[in-house]
């Protein structure tokens, strides 16, 4: 490499380089993080508190392998009480709408209805995993919080920038280093990638119902409500299929093991077929964590898939 050349390492996200406050996960979160958390310290910087202190409702606790599995208490409605009654538009919107990691960059930009809102599942996916993110953090019911997210009231003389969801991308993430030979081409790149990360934050941190259309915010609840309704159980199988250090230091893996807990209910409660299911959480993985975090959570949920096809025959021959 010449002595002149910059490179600029895009490691999956250029937007989020290193979870830094710019981060729209870190934006949307803000307000869901007790105060009391504030000294402690973690892995990564948008998750300031350690795994001793989360989260406080023992039914959001992510056990350690070996460990003990706490008392749990339920939090919820029992789930029959959630049902919807546009169960089959809603599987059709997300088998015929979700894009596969295959797609081309023009193929899974945002979708815009009528009303200039998201109408595409991804949208759907992208917003419960910031919610159960952010319930993780304050450890409260992630379809209550995306409830008082929807039904909070405005701050007076806001306004929200519609065509920002024209431009925001939901595949925005990268991939090997980037090689630039001047200072002025990284200062462009770097001024591109702030852009991005402005616009990002600006619609991940606006009301909900200003972005997302009626569809998608109900699609979201049944994904929040098949999280909860099979939380425990996927607690004992993320114990068996994920890699050590994930259970050792879970307060470090908040965002990847909430996009395991997403996918395995969405297959095993909603029934979205799996290959869907997959190629979404991997887009996810991509999008919103670092490192090797994609290819592991596509081996779990692969894993995930084929015990439950062995558990369905075992069921089926007795």
């Amino acid at each position: 490499m010449e002595a002149n050349s910059v490179v600029l390492s895009s490691c999956y996200s250029t937007s989020y380089p290193s979870y830094s406050a710019a981060s729209p996960l870190s934006n949307f979160s803000t307000l869901a993080i007790p105060s009391s958390y504030s000294s402690l310290q973690s892995a990564k910087p948008h998750l300031i508190f350690n795994h001793y202190h989360f989260p406080k409702s023992p039914r959001f606790f992510l056990t350690c392998s070996g460990g003990p599995t706490p008392n749990r208490t339920p939090l919820l409605r029992p789930p029959s009480a959630l049902v919807f009654h546009d169960d089959q538009l809603i599987e059709n919107s997300a088998s015929s709408l979700a894009p596969s990691s295959s797609s081309s960059a023009t193929d899974i930009l945002p979708k815009i209805d009528k009303s200039g809102r998201f109408c595409s599942p991804r949208a759907a996916r992208e917003l419960a995993l910031l919610i159960l993110y952010a319930s993780c953090l304050e450890g409260s019911d992630p379809v209550r919080l995306l409830e008082k997210r929807i039904n909070a009231r405005r701050e007076p003389g806001y306004g929200f920038v519609k065509e920002l969801l024209m431009e925001y991308n939901h595949m925005s993430f990268g991939g090997p280093p980037v090689t630039v030979t001047t200072v002025e081409e990284a200062d462009e790149l770097l001024l591109q990638d702030q852009k991005e990360s402005e616009i990002e934050a600006e619609v991940l941190s606006a009301p909900p119902k200003l972005v997302y259309s009626k569809l998608i915010l109900r699609f979201t609840r049944k994904l929040l409500v098949a999280v909860v309704e099979k939380w425990d159980n996927h607690v004992l199988v993320i114990d068996k299929v994920a890699p050590c250090n994930w259970k050792n230091e879970p307060a470090g893996r908040i965002l990847e093991l909430s996009i395991l807990h997403l996918a395995m209910s969405e297959i095993s409660v909603l029934g979205t077929r799996h290959q869907i299911v997959i190629n979404e959480a991997v887009d996810l993985a991509k999008r919103f964590c670092d490192g090797a975090a994609p290819r592991i959570i596509n081996g779990c949920l692969r894993t995930f898939v084929n015990d439950l096809k062995g558990t369905s025959k075992l069921e089926a021959s007795s």
